[in-house]
């Protein structure tokens, strides 16, 4: 190996550590997710994919070297950076600490821990029923297929084309808040101490994650189940660490088994199908090789197509394409394809006039930046998207209490493993449609609490001034009511509130 490769493992140790010292303010367990996605994606690529009988047997030196170089200056960028811009964008919330840390200290048997839990169980509910209608009333009979797809195949109303046409972005919202809502179901299962509220989501898993499970889609399966897996482990599971690790071990022998039968199966028939007729054989999946763990190979194919001229610094227009991806193609005609272009220059070819290719071809997380600023300036600005990204968990550590703040934070830690592949919208869609609910919420609720305000100081103002008495509380009679209104123009500098009092005859006291 190349000196290279030992100043990245260097790098991701004291990365580590500075993570671990930091994890009082939120931002070390972000960071210990964000190392551990460049080390299982580019590191172990040359652990998983045999290093000395296929990387070097197929690049040259200098761009094996320079691509370790790549991913340590990422590296590098990202644990500089990031306390700069969590103390810049979260300094207001930093003073209640990590959140989370106190869930691993104190556990989650928290009133206020577990209101917020049921709260989230039940928003959750109405989004997947909502949902369910809508199935309901496209599929009709097939419906039992979209529950329970092990039953025949996979039945979904969600259909839509590899490039999106039209509003198929609707389809494209309603399977990441179906997903969304299963993976809070799985949370609260894992973290609930409300026996009803257990039995509740033990069902609303059963009826929702088989959808996803008989998919073809493993990153959608890791954010489904590896969430719940975590919290029960390690905020509801009694025991030391080594019964903790031994649980974790096991749940991902049987998720690997199950990864293995996927990719096994999904070029050539349904996982349904393939469920139905194979079952699990345990002695065929020892032969499989997980396919797309080879993002260290990616790097040093972009480095080599840029070198040879096969490929041009698209400089910022990647970036571009996936931050206008929620724009529906049916408002922008000509909306930018996503890494069309990386596709065609790995050797892939477009199938139809509306722009399809074969296969698609994921960059990775570093090679994006990459792709889109070169060999020097791309990794860099990849780790400053990955450390705004820290950024936002940390946010939400710091505010754990607060509504849905607790299942979108652990759905987000899971999101920084599959965002090894890209750094894209697609990946962080259920993250981003809950952070949205939860924003819309908060809103609600503060408007309320400012709505109420005024009332609650007058009835303090006229209960000081001894106008409102235990005796007229008590007696029916008047009532009082109050109308506020601003006044648009500022007296001295200060705006300035109208408050108008009006007698009002009620039976009630």
């Amino acid at each position: 190996m190349p000196v290279s490769f030992w100043v990245v493992i260097a790098f991701l140790i004291g990365g580590g550590m500075l993570a671990w010292s930091r994890m009082a303010d939120g931002t070390g367990l972000p960071i210990m997710a964000v190392l551990g996605t460049v080390a299982a994606w580019y590191v172990g690529d040359a652990f998983y994919n045999d290093y000395p009988n296929h990387h070097v047997l197929i690049f040259e030196p200098g761009i094996l070297d320079s691509a370790w170089w790549q991913v340590a200056w990422f590296i590098l960028v990202l644990i500089v950076i990031t306390p700069y811009l969590h103390d810049w964008i979260n300094r207001p919330a930093q003073t209640q600490g990590s959140g989370v840390l106190q869930l691993f200290k104190n556990g989650v048997n928290q009133p206020i821990i577990q209101k917020q839990i049921n709260s989230a169980f039940k928003g959750s509910v109405g989004v997947w029923l909502f949902l369910l209608l809508i199935a309901l009333a496209i599929l009709k009979d097939q419906i039992i297929y979209y529950i329970f797809p092990f039953l025949g195949y996979q039945a979904s109303p969600w259909a839509h084309g590899q490039i999106g046409g039209g509003f198929d972005c609707l389809s494209v919202l309603a399977i990441y808040l179906q997903l969304l809502s299963a993976t809070i179901f799985g949370v609260v299962l894992a973290m609930a101490t409300n026996r009803r509220i257990q039995a509740l989501a033990l069902v609303f898993c059963l009826a929702s994650w088989p959808y996803f499970i008989f998919s073809r889609t493993r990153n959608q399966m890791l954010a489904l189940i590896i969430p719940a897996i975590l919290c029960w482990v390690f905020l509801r599971l009694r025991g030391g660490m080594w019964k903790k690790l031994a649980v974790l071990g096991a749940c991902f022998l049987v998720i690997n088994v199950w990864m293995k039968f996927v990719i096994a199966n999904r070029s050539h028939m349904s996982i349904t199908a393939a469920f139905q007729q194979k079952g699990l054989n345990l002695s065929e999946q020892k032969k499989v090789h997980n396919e797309g763990l080879n993002m260290y190979e990616e790097l040093c194919w972009i480095s080599t197509f840029i070198e040879d001229g096969r490929y041009r610094v698209n400089w910022g227009q990647r970036y571009f394409a996936e931050l206008v991806n929620p724009i529906p193609r049916g408002l922008w005609k000509g909306k930018p394809l996503i890494g069309l272009d990386y596709a065609l220059a790995r050797g892939h070819h477009i199938t139809g006039a509306n722009g399809m290719v074969d296969t698609t071809i994921s960059t990775g997380m570093i090679g994006q930046g990459v792709v889109n600023f070169g060999r020097i300036l791309g990794p860099a600005a990849a780790a400053v998207l990955m450390s705004l990204w820290v950024v936002w968990l940390a946010r939400m550590d710091l505010q754990i209490r607060g509504f849905g703040r607790l299942p979108l934070y652990s759905l987000g830690m899971i999101l920084t493993f599959n965002l090894g592949r890209d750094i894209t919208l697609i990946t962080i869609y259920p993250l981003l449609f809950g952070a949205l609910l939860v924003y819309w919420v908060d809103r609600r609720q503060s408007g309320k609490s400012h709505m109420q305000e005024p009332v609650r100081r007058a009835k303090m103002i006229l209960a000081a001034s001894g106008h409102v008495t235990d005796k007229m509380a008590a007696k029916p009679g008047p009532r009082l009511t109050f109308a506020v209104s601003r006044r648009s123009r500022f007296v001295g500098g200060r705006g300035t509130a109208q408050m108008q009092f009006k007698q009002t005859r009620n039976p009630a006291p």
